[in-house]
This record gives C-alpha cells, sequence and structure tokens, in this order.
C-alpha cells in the first residue's frame, strides 16, 4: 500500500513538472509592466490672444487620441471647455496641465477658456 502511494506521488508530482516547465533550461519571463500611456497631443494655453489662445490651434488628431492642456501663461489661469460639453478640463493655475482627455468621438470641436471666453480653439477628430 505504502509503495502504491509512493507511486502515485510520483506520477502526479512528474505531471505537475511536466506542467511548470520544471528542470527547463529556459528562464521564464517576467511579465513586462504595461506602457504607460502618455498624452498623444499637449495643447499649450498660450494667453489671452483670440483665435491664437491655444497652440496648436486648429489641432487634427485621430479617434481614441489623448489631449493634454498646459497652461504656459505666467500671469493667469485658465481652462478648456467644448462648446457642446464634450470636455471640461478643470482650472488650470500658470504651469500645470490637465489629466488626459481622450477624444474618442469623430468631428470638430469648438473650445474657449470660460474666464476668458475670447480664448478659442478647435479640435477636429478624424
Amino acid at each position: 500500500m505504502k509503495t502504491r502511494h509512493l507511486c502515485l506521488i510520483a506520477i502526479l508530482a512528474a505531471t505537475v513538472c511536466a506542467f511548470v516547465a520544471c528542470g527547463s533550461d529556459s528562464t521564464p519571463s517576467s511579465p513586462s509592466a504595461p506602457a504607460s500611456p502618455g498624452p498623444d497631443i499637449t495643447i499649450n494655453i498660450v494667453g489671452i490672444n483670440g483665435a491664437n489662445s491655444f497652440a496648436p490651434s486648429p489641432t487634427t488628431i485621430n479617434a481614441g487620441q489623448r489631449v493634454v492642456w498646459k497652461n504656459t501663461d505666467t500671469t493667469r489661469s485658465h481652462d478648456a471647455s467644448a462648446d457642446n460639453g464634450a470636455f471640461t478640463t478643470p482650472i488650470l493655475a500658470s504651469g500645470a496641465s490637465s489629466d488626459p482627455v481622450t477624444m474618442n468621438t469623430r468631428g470638430t470641436f469648438t473650445y474657449k477658456c470660460t474666464i476668458h471666453p475670447s480664448m478659442v480653439g478647435t479640435i477636429t477628430v478624424q
């Protein structure tokens, strides 16, 4: 009876080793961490310059790309808000950047700074 149990254990151990590549010369590769998705495009908020307040503007991107707005104006806070409500950034102090906004819907989106409505920009999503 004892020999039978030892045989079953040996068979079980061999089976487990076969499944986990026991004694294999190959080193298992560790799973790589997923790439940190960076923004596809950064739009700088350059100041109260009407149609030249955001750069680049107009901007054309592909559906699924992400946009970050960065306030490069050294004197004022700004935001970026789509006229149709598709996106709104928080108010950004000088030097601050918004969280990435993923643009999944195709179309042309006009936006502005809600604090300074003369500041306007356009994004076309293809």
